[in-house]
């Protein structure tokens, strides 16, 4: 296996346009440069991490999916380590690809080891492997560094670096926690606010606003000023409740809420009461003597008593608005300070903008619908989403914890039961407390009701193992399905399920791949079939800790286009470059890009990758013919089905043509 792997090495020339990144630096040192013996030291782990780019900690589930970093030390009797290595304040995250918690460090991060040194001269030396990633460009990078420490070395070992050129330009590095970037929440928290105004609270307050601002000033130009200072004011006070909760909502706070079981069983509940609230069981108020006083302080004259109006309709309103704003600020405990405000001003602002405008510009409430029955069922249609959304926090947890009492199908058939009913209430069969008896259905309720029933339609084949990959930040993960028809289908022998392969291949008893596909682990194993067949290689270069690389399998190999090709046209070679399966001694080399000796199978798939086509990220996609040639430039992380597809298909006409690619 060896000869024949460094004989592929050597013999295909590099990629001229690739890149080696290298997006993180350490430097390792001693607290004390010079201790003496008997002396405890901590070592520091110091890394200097490139903008968006993340590295995963050392202390969460190394079973969740992503690499943790990890420190091996050789020991001798110079010193004695004292516990474990320690990282220092990570950040928390919870993963809805990989669902559950894992820990990382951006630009900076530290880890710590204490040891008690033992002898004058003494020598402490090890290696660390880590991975970082970047959600911009969807790499993640596998790496595995040495230290030296003693009286006779240097004390700090600082890691090479590559021009950090590569990584300019990037863009920031999304939030993994949130379903949304900040401004898709905001834009979202200002919908929810244009929501609030057509709830039975809210909406027949527009016209005695209306009348409030007529009746205190008749002047146009005294109107629209106490108008615009009755908007500022709403925003004003909103703002402020966000900003009470913001300090509450920093990154480690705001994190452990997002992912610990308790909170998110909390919020679970939070959103049930909210949601039956909005269906009607019952109304969350504030105490009225407390209304009445401030509604008292909104008859005093001048800004104060505009600013109290603003206040009483808050207050007055807090049984539908309530509900809404708690979910903002539930949805914002994302690790930012200030989102929770940014949520809170973009829903003021949708509040606060029509009540301003009417005030200014009475004449337009003739345009005003009535109010009626429609506004509960405004309030109900919330319920219904407000219900749904519970189980996202309850699936958060249970997952996390491995509780199994809310697997995917379970989850899809409470939401299927939820949106069918909630079509149900918009066509008129279901009668809820505060509708009227009207029977007849508007055309606003019948559209609604089509968008319920069609995406109850989208969900039932999740039911029988469907990837329903719009909704994949919001369902549990397909391996939590019982009942998966593609996956029995495959295992009995289904038609043009399995594409053929010459031999079994190696390493198939722990690696695998996705959707039933067919193909092998080991490049020279899947070299031989291709020869065999007459088909080009398809060569993922992947990694068990590779986000990016499930969400391309999930997203874009699950395509049907995709699927069939790969299936059909190909032998697939996943070369796994994290794996850390240590191979018989004959297999062992020593790597011409580090001189390091390659033991294991991620060691060597990943000098591979380096080596042959001068690049080291992850997932990384290339095609060559059974002669080794490359038929078309690599791809890398690209969701874009349709451009895979053109991808595959070139590659498939350059191998028909025996057109490869010529580099300098």
């Amino acid at each position: 296996m060896r000869n024949l792997l460094v004989f592929f090495i050597c013999s295909f020339p590099l990629w001229s346009h690739s890149q080696i990144l290298k997006p993180i630096s350490w430097k390792v040192e001693l607290s004390n440069s010079n201790p003496a013996a008997g002396e405890v030291v901590e070592i520091r782990f110091n890394a200097t991490i490139d903008d968006t780019w993340y590295l995963y900690s050392s202390d969460f589930d190394p079973d969740l999916g992503p690499m943790v970093t990890e420190f091996f030390f050789e020991e001798n009797d110079t010193y004695e380590r004292i516990g474990e290595v320690v990282p220092v304040n990570p950040k928390k995250k919870f993963d809805s690809l990989w669902m559950g918690e894992y820990t990382y460090f951006s630009v900076k991060g530290q880890f710590t080891q204490k040891v008690k040194i033992l002898t004058d001269e003494f020598n402490i030396s090890g290696n660390y492997t880590y991975q970082v990633c970047s959600d911009i460009d969807g790499k993640c990078i596998p790496f595995d560094d040495d230290f030296d420490l003693g009286v006779k070395k240097k004390l700090a070992a600082e890691t090479a670096t590559e021009d950090s050129d590569q990584s300019k330009g990037l863009l920031k590095q999304r939030d993994s926690t949130d379903p949304y970037s900040l401004l898709s929440f905001m834009i979202a928290a200002f919908l929810v606010g244009l929501a609030a105004l057509l709830t039975p609270c809210v909406f027949p307050m527009i016209p005695l606003t209306v009348t409030f601002f007529a009746g205190k000033d008749s002047k146009k130009k005294g109107r629209v000023r106490n108008s615009l200072i009755y908007g500022i004011s709403i925003i004003l006070i909103y703002v402020f409740i966000g900003s009470i909760v913001a300090p509450f909502m920093g990154p480690e706070t705001a994190n452990d809420l997002a992912t610990g079981w308790i909170p998110n069983v909390l919020f679970f509940i939070v959103f049930l009461v909210f949601a039956l609230s909005f269906l009607g069981l019952f109304e969350i108020t504030l105490p009225s003597g407390f209304i009445n006083k401030v509604d008292a302080m909104g008859d005093k004259g001048g800004l104060v008593g505009v600013f109290f109006m603003a206040l009483t309709l808050v207050l007055v309103s807090f049984s539908c608005t309530g509900p809404l704003v708690g979910s903002i600020l539930v949805e914002s405990a994302g690790g930012m300070v200030i989102k929770p405000i940014l949520g809170m001003f973009a829903f003021s602002a949708a509040f606060a903008i029509p009540f301003t405008l009417f005030a200014s510009f009475p004449g337009w409430l003739s345009t005003l619908p009535k109010s009626g029955g429609w506004l509960n069922s405004v309030k109900v249609v919330l319920g219904f989403l407000e219900l749904a959304f519970a189980f996202k926090f309850l699936s958060i947890a249970d997952q996390a914890y491995h509780w199994q009492i809310l697997d995917r199908e379970i989850y899809l058939a409470i939401w299927i039961v939820i949106f069918t009913l909630m079509g149900f209430y918009l066509l008129g069969k279901l009668k809820l407390p505060g509708d009227d008896e009207t029977t007849r259905t508007s055309v606003p309720k019948l559209m609604l009701a089509i968008v319920s029933f069609s995406f109850v339609t989208y969900m039932v084949p999740g039911m029988f193992g469907a990837p329903l990959n719009a909704l994949a930040g919001y369902l549990p993960p397909l391996t939590t399905h019982d009942f998966d028809l593609n996956k029995i289908v495959r295992e009995n022998g289904g038609v043009n399920q399995r594409n053929e392969i010459c031999e079994d291949p190696f390493y198939s008893d722990f690696l695998h791949l996705p959707h039933g596909l067919q193909g092998y682990f080991d490049f020279n194993q899947a070299l031989s079939c291709a020869q065999e067949q007459g088909k080009p290689i398809f060569i993922d270069f992947t990694g068990h800790g590779c986000v990016n690389c499930r969400e391309m399998e999930q997203r874009v190999w699950s395509d049907p286009r995709v699927l069939n090709r790969l299936k059909e046209k190909f032998v697939i070679a996943a070369l796994y470059v994290d794996d850390k399966t240590e191979l018989p001694e004959n297999d062992w080399y020593r790597s011409s890009y580090d001189n390091k000796l390659k033991k294991t199978i991620g060691k060597q798939n990943a000098d591979f990758q380096i080596t042959r086509f001068n690049n080291n990220a992850q997932p990384f996609y290339v095609i060559i013919n059974e002669e080794g040639d490359l038929l078309i430039e690599p791809k890398a992380y690209d969701l874009n089905i349709p451009r895979f597809v053109d991808f595959l298909d070139q590659a498939l006409e350059n191998h028909r043509n025996s057109t490869v690619l010529r580099l300098d």
